[in-house]
């Protein structure tokens, strides 16, 4: 038995440094199995505490063994898991082995919030004080955040951002959770972080998650399922886990949603529920890589000789959480075509506008529609005013009617750009949904896909979800109030809401044909009013001086 000296700071299953240990030859021998097999050694020698037999051997199971083997022979893994798979405990065991088996190694383990990444630290180290003596490192430093080893392996918990781990050398970087992590901490800790961690020959990366809408996680996840990136994808379905059947499917969604099941179990890639866009459309959205990528500016179509453009533009304040963003919006036919897009959560409002100047008049001088509730104003102030730009859209009040965009001063209530109103937001919303649901705008932004998915009802009102950015949404759906627009009307010599009610009532007649349904209803006893609506006299009599305010 081992005296108290030989005690890590007193804990009796800890082996303090420069403790001699003596071996047996079955002890050598094993050793030697478990370096090259870390499949053997979380069967024989990791325990876990479980909630109903406490601590318990682990018994992974097949899928577990899986990914052991692709963490052991391959340096990028990326794993789509439903909750509650032990997911957690399969990773502990290899970075666990990775640390006792492999000298001067450092571990890094990120998880969207640090309290996750130390409870994942707690079941390494729980793991830890339950292997014989004889497999144990002499123990350095033992805390709730970090632990060191006397071989030289270290391994701290944090929680995923750029500066967690700026500044160091990193061997292994175990992501948690990784679709929890918010977009813009999620694109600095790319950006600036992984590339240096990426640039070894022996350095790992594992990134583990349920799905949460169409994130970071979820572009990585797709780019490795198509052999676009390093990463070898894992996926995990939920009839895989030993105990689940069609009987508890069943519970489980009584006990929760359809929904919540499909998002947590099924894996699907959906975005938060109440979202402005139908989660079957969500599921249709594709992604592409854009043509021209620099610094925040996406180009997925050059400019076209006659072809007239609009870029809609939502400013923030440069601090590093939300995003300065505008939008280029081919609206020559249909269906428009997003074309272009900007997108920089660190660049200042003194410096937004020149960027936007120059895009403008790259795509044809083209008209320039700026949200100026808060700094937004300095910007489409410089723009019509320093840079002189003659296609800056302006909005005055007029009535119940609200905000009416049109071009140059008319009046005391006129103003450069659009205030977000709630009826702005309301009447964008609505018609961008319509849009976007009946494929009258077409995108390929992974960005824009990702805000959409997490753009939620809340209070009356749609907003991201909370840790998530709308930036583009909010472009797009200035976009589509501007399109409700009779100065959009006239420009593009288009009447978009007509045009929608025309091709669904044509879509209705095909429908109804084959069942001999083929009136179409255009007798002289109706009208359609300015919006596109029709209605019918006969029934309420000649009232559209109701409805047609114009």
């Amino acid at each position: 038995m081992a005296t108290k000296v030989d005690h890590y700071l007193g804990n009796p299953l800890l082996k303090k440094a420069n403790t001699t240990q003596e071996f047996t030859q079955e002890q050598v021998l094993e050793f030697s199995r478990c370096i090259d097999d870390p499949i053997y050694f979380a069967k024989k020698y990791i325990n876990i505490v479980t909630l109903d037999y406490g601590l318990q051997q682990f018994k992974p199971y097949s899928f577990q063994e899986k990914m052991l083997d692709r963490f052991h022979n391959h340096r990028f893994n990326i794993c789509k898991l439903p909750r509650q798979s032990g997911k957690s405990t399969i990773v502990v065991s290899y970075l666990l082995h990775y640390a006792i088996f492999n000298d001067n190694i450092n571990i890094a383990i990120l998880a969207n919030k640090a309290s996750t990444a130390k409870d994942l630290l707690d079941r390494l180290q729980t793991a830890y004080e339950n292997l014989p003596r004889w497999l144990q490192q002499g123990v350095l430093t033992w805390n709730k955040a970090s632990l060191e080893l006397e071989n030289g392996s270290k391994i701290i918990a944090a929680s995923t951002s750029a500066s967690a781990v700026r500044g160091g050398s990193y061997n292994i970087i175990f992501l948690d959770e990784f679709a929890f992590v918010a977009n813009h901490l999620a694109d600095q800790f790319f950006s600036s972080v992984y590339p240096t961690i990426s640039s070894g020959q022996k350095t790992k990366v594992i990134i583990v998650s349920t799905p949460h809408g169409m994130n970071h996680f979820y572009k990585l996840w797709h780019d490795a399922e198509r052999k676009k990136n390093e990463y070898i994808p894992t996926e995990v379905n939920w009839w895989d886990v030993p105990g689940r059947d069609e009987v508890w499917k069943e519970q489980t969604i009584a006990n929760t949603s359809e929904q919540q099941f499909r998002v947590e179990f099924e894996c699907e890639f959906l975005g938060s529920v109440d979202t402005l866009i139908s989660p079957n459309k969500l599921r249709n959205l594709v992604y592409e890589a854009p043509k021209l990528s620099n610094k925040g500016l996406d180009v997925f179509e050059a400019v076209k000789p006659d072809h007239n453009y609009v870029i809609t533009v939502d400013v923030a304040r440069g601090v590093g959480s939300d995003y300065s963003a505008f939008t280029v919006i081919d609206i020559t036919t249909f269906p428009h075509q997003l074309v272009c897009k900007y997108r920089n959560n660190e660049i200042k409002p003194m410096l937004f506008p020149s960027i936007i100047y120059d895009l403008a008049k790259n795509y044809n001088m083209a008209y320039i529609l700026c949200e100026v509730n808060d700094v937004g104003d300095q910007v489409a102030s410089i723009l019509n005013y320093d840079l002189e730009y003659e296609n800056v859209l302006m909005c005055s009040m007029r009535g119940r009617a609200g905000q009416v965009v049109g071009q140059g001063f008319s009046g005391k209530k006129t103003q450069l750009g659009v205030k977000m109103s709630k009826t702005v937001k309301k009447v964008g919303c609505l018609n961008l949904k319509t849009m976007i649901e009946a494929d009258k705008i077409t995108f390929t932004d992974y960005d824009i896909i990702s805000e959409l998915t997490t753009f939620i009802q809340k209070s009356n009102s749609f907003q991201a979800e909370e840790g998530c950015n709308d930036d583009l949404a909010m472009c797009l759906v200035i976009y589509a109030w501007l399109v409700e627009q009779d100065y959009f009307k006239e420009i593009t010599d288009q009447d978009v809401r007509k045009r929608l009610y025309e091709e669904q009532r044509n879509q209705i007649e095909q429908d109804m044909s084959p069942f001999g349904f083929i009136e179409n209803g255009l007798d002289e006893n109706s009208f359609v009013d300015s919006t596109g609506d029709r209605w019918y006299t006969d029934e309420y009599g000649d009232m559209s001086y109701m409805w047609d305010y114009r």
